[in-house]
């Protein structure tokens, strides 16, 4: 199962904001309520995240086994 909890810890390390993500930088609504929800999101999306972020792809999800 992929868990974005390491995407709320790296938002909170580095003082950025939902608001800021999808009203600054034009990350969608539905994107945040997707990982929210434990849903899928894009490579492409996930590359996007990571360069805001300037963060590597283990800061925002991760692989929990069942």
């Amino acid at each position: 199962m992929i868990s974005y909890a390491p995407f709320y810890k790296t938002l909170l390390d580095k003082g950025v904001t939902e608001y800021h993500l999808i009203f600054k930088q034009g990350i969608s609504a539905n994107t945040i309520n997707r990982m929210k929800h434990g849903k899928a999101i894009s490579t492409k999306t996930l590359d996007t995240l990571c360069f805001i972020l300037d963060c590597r792809v283990e800061d925002v999800l991760e692989y929990r086994p069942d």
